[in-house]
């Protein structure tokens, strides 16, 4: 399939990149160079000894979309674009808006005109909230606590009703628990411009001494040492998720969501341990209040991937540090 990656150069749009390219999909990397840069380009290209179609732009451009999408005869959008810190979301909501939901409607309007009409949209598990029971499964009440949740909620909204007023239109939201890890080469991999807002590029750093200590944003959640639980998935299994959805969309008209994740949560305090082990190298921390629109915890029941997609994660966690560490010390050279 020619397939267009809005935010293609971002960690996991790069990874999903790599992986497609693999199975012989021809990739269009859409992005602004906001949270990524040229460089991941270059490094996908030697991952992948071939060219790569890259355009710059931002995907409020429909315009620009539009032209994209005739000229290349995309057959299909993964739609990765957006920001996503939650903290930062919580000072800058409206920035968070304007990108996030504008900016797919802009790209739901140039996939209208050109008649491309599926898609594959970068969704989150923060759109569940508080959780009302665990693990969340697919029918678990949507109640976001944070702007950057009620973004991806929105969108998930606006996408459910096109697809209910064109039933042409093939739509899956895949709802990422806490990606982690890189590619296997060390070459890409989570790279966030200025201070990390997710814990594992935080620690990675602190191990390399770019870093004097990791910051433990609270450590009284009612969990069982203190420390937030997330479900941590490694990226190029998520990379895998979003080419099953692809084949399951070929056949699947409507509206789907979908939760990728593990089914398995980890604290804070085992995640640093676990990268302890898997690195040799020790993490100095320091515990800090709460910060606003976090949750104790959260993990997937990743049943329904597993019985729609075919899929399941499959990268165990020492792996996943470990390609991250490879990483973050190919950043260093």
């Amino acid at each position: 399939m020619n397939l267009l990656l809005t935010g293609g150069l971002g960690y996991i749009g790069s990874h999903t990149a790599v992986t497609l390219i693999q199975l012989n999909h021809t990739v269009v990397l859409f992005d602004d160079l906001s949270n990524s840069s040229k460089k991941t380009f270059e490094n996908l290209t030697r991952i992948i000894d071939k060219s790569i179609t890259f355009i710059k732009g931002n995907v409020c451009q429909t315009d620009q979309l539009l032209e994209i999408l005739i000229d290349h005869e995309i057959d299909a959008v993964i739609h990765f674009a957006g920001l996503k810190s939650v903290a930062s979301s919580v000072f800058y909501p409206l920035s968070y808006y304007a990108t996030n939901v504008h900016g797919t409607i802009s790209l739901l309007q140039a996939m209208h005109q050109a008649k491309v009409k599926s898609l594959i949209f970068s969704s989150s598990a923060t759109i569940y909230g508080e959780p009302k029971y665990l693990p969340f499964d697919e029918n678990h009440p949507t109640q976001p606590v944070n702007p950057y949740g009620r973004s991806k909620l929105y969108v998930e909204e606006i996408l459910k009703d096109v697809a209910q007023a064109d039933s042409s239109w093939r739509i899956a939201c895949l709802r990422y628990f806490n990606p982690i890890g890189a590619h296997d080469s060390g070459l890409i991999g989570e790279k966030p411009s200025g201070v990390p807002n997710n814990l594992l590029p935080f620690i990675a750093q602190v191990a390399s001494g770019k870093r004097k200590e990791l910051q433990v944003f609270g450590d009284d959640y009612p969990t069982p040492d203190g420390t937030g639980v997330r479900d941590y998935i490694d990226v190029l299994d998520l990379a895998a998720g979003h080419c099953s959805a692809l084949s399951y969309l070929k056949k699947t008209p409507g509206w789907s969501a979908i939760n990728l994740g593990t089914g398995k949560g980890y604290s804070v305090m085992q995640m640093v341990e676990a990268f302890e082990r898997a690195t040799g190298r020790v993490i100095p921390y320091r515990i800090m209040p709460r910060r606003p629109g976090d949750i104790a915890e959260f993990y997937a029941a990743p049943d329904k991937s597993k019985k729609l997609l075919g899929w399941e994660a499959k990268r165990p966690i020492d792996e996943s540090l470990a390609n991250a560490w490879r990483f973050q010390l190919n950043l260093k050279t």
